[in-house]
């Protein structure tokens, strides 16, 4: 009598579905804003800190290199700092986007929107 209900109802658990996914990755969004990871370079002469989005936060850099004979060397050791915290930021939003997906009984390498 009413051919194709459930399919409408299978529809609707997909719509469900895919808001909480939706609504999940929002709050990853904001927690990968509020986990900090740090970078070094030069045996943590220099470290930076940046968010998991990969958003810089802080650089410190030891006064011991701050001399102006060694201007190159203190910048190059900013640079590498800093793509260490990057990387360490790529690689901990794809940890966490790993753990939602797994815990949504998806599959860790699902490809998932840049973060």
């Amino acid at each position: 009598m009413f051919k194709g209900l459930g399919q409408l109802g299978d529809m609707a658990k997909m719509m469900k579905a895919a808001q909480d996914m939706q609504e999940r990755m929002a709050r990853l969004q904001d927690d990968l804003g509020r986990i900090v990871v740090t970078g070094e370079a030069g045996a943590g002469l220099v470290t930076a800190s940046a968010s998991a989005r990969g958003e810089l936060t802080g650089l410190s850099i030891d006064p011991s290199i701050l001399v102006a004979s060694e201007k190159v060397m203190v910048e190059d050791l900013i640079l590498a700092a800093i793509k260490d915290a990057q990387a360490r930021a790529r690689t901990r939003a794809e940890q966490e986007q790993r753990r939602l997906l797994t815990e949504m009984g998806l599959p860790a390498d699902m490809p998932l929107p840049p973060v």
